[in-house]
């Protein structure tokens, strides 16, 4: 089996520990052990995690974390939940499930490079349903309906979307559904960032809410602040996440006991978390706004939800050449475009919610150098 290096992933393992100013994080500012215990209420009795004794534990997951992320949801119980080690492996065991050599999927494109490559590394044929700029990279669903044959088994989604922040609301994603029940398909949806809108008030229901062939992931990493608790979840059909079981035999025995007691301490409070992660997002997200209106050489299609934009920039360089060259000036840290695809070597991936501080000083050096490039003539 072969498959397609993963762009994202091999740049950020290959610049970001070095990171000075750190523009390519995706997650709102990661919260400490301590900060997380302290909104629980906690803290003080941490001490009896010292008698957990380190067994393979709960090998679906602690009932108690399963009916708390199924709490996340509407008419959703435990039965419809699945946990796995971090986002990235609920959507890699949902492919492994749904994708045999031969089908056929549709994936919305740019997106996270997984919801591709691995359909395609398992011998499906896959076709990307291009997002462009000038309609706010969101998806032309009349071209989505032409592009569904009785062969189609897949939709592939990621809402909000990663990189470009653009967001599907109820209409769209019940469109969505129609199509794909028109052709029987599944639907997979990525929702790693789907309870960071920016709009006040603004709540978009979840895929899984809306078709009965839907599957969703989410994870601790975004939303939560919590990256380093490898805890993410699957939710759908029942005889779907029994089939994902089955298959988990294979990757998974179980997710770490800490992390899940740590993980319950976390959805218990979800509404605190989303408080304080929204508060820095929707600031960072007006000041990102007024850098963008403010600078000559960079657009945008405003985000409207997650904590990444897709900034399209006006320098007669390469999108590579342009992150290497910002990251040995003074370690400014941003993603290349290219990571995404050749047709996006004028875009830069900007991760703004790490913080408003560390955003400032980003966006400065950012602005430093454009005008650098202004000088060269490029």
């Amino acid at each position: 089996m072969r498959i397609a290096p993963f762009g994202v992933e091999q740049w950020m393992n290959e610049w970001e520990t070095g990171a000075v100013t750190n523009l390519a994080e995706t997650c709102v500012d990661s919260m400490t052990l301590g900060e997380l215990l302290d909104i629980d209420g906690s803290r003080d009795s941490l001490g009896s995690a010292a008698n957990l004794r380190l067994s393979y534990g709960d090998i679906k997951g602690s009932d108690e974390l399963l009916a708390l992320i199924a709490s996340l949801y509407e008419n959703q119980s435990s039965e419809n939940v699945i946990v796995m080690n971090g986002g990235i492996a609920a959507n890699f065991i949902s492919m492994f499930t749904l994708v045999e050599p031969g089908d056929e999927v549709i994936c919305m494109y740019p997106t996270y490079q997984q919801l591709y490559s691995i359909p395609e590394s398992f011998g499906a044929d896959v076709n990307l349903l291009r997002l462009r700029h000038e309609d706010g990279f969101l998806p032309d669903l009349d071209r989505l309906e032409s592009m569904v044959t009785k062969r189609t088994k897949l939709i592939c989604v990621n809402n909000p979307n990663n990189p470009t922040g653009s967001l599907l609301r109820e209409p769209e994603l019940r469109r969505i559904a129609d199509i794909a029940g028109s052709v029987g398909a599944w639907v997979h949806c990525d929702e790693a960032y789907r309870f960071m809108v920016h709009a006040p008030d603004e709540q978009v229901p979840s895929m899984v809410s809306l078709y009965d062939r839907a599957v969703v992931s989410c994870s601790l990493s975004k939303c939560f602040s919590l990256a380093g608790l490898r805890i993410g979840w699957l939710v759908g059909p029942r005889h779907f996440i029994d089939e994902v079981f089955s298959r988990r035999d294979y990757t998974t025995i179980s997710c770490g006991m800490l992390d899940d007691l740590f993980a319950r301490a976390a959805v218990r409070n979800s509404k605190k978390i989303f408080a304080r992660n929204l508060a820095i997002v929707r600031s960072c997200a007006a000041m990102l706004d007024e850098w963008v209106d403010g600078e000559p050489k960079v657009d945008y299609a405003r985000p409207s939800a997650g904590t990444t934009a897709f900034l399209r920039y006006g320098c007669e360089i390469g999108s590579e050449d342009f992150c290497r060259r910002l990251f040995k000036k003074d370690g400014t840290f941003l993603l290349p475009g290219r990571c995404f695809g050749n047709e996006f070597d004028r875009y830069l991936r900007i991760g703004y919610a790490y913080s408003p501080d560390v955003l400032n000083v980003g966006l400065r050096k950012l602005s430093d150098f454009l005008r650098d490039l202004e000088r060269e003539g490029l």
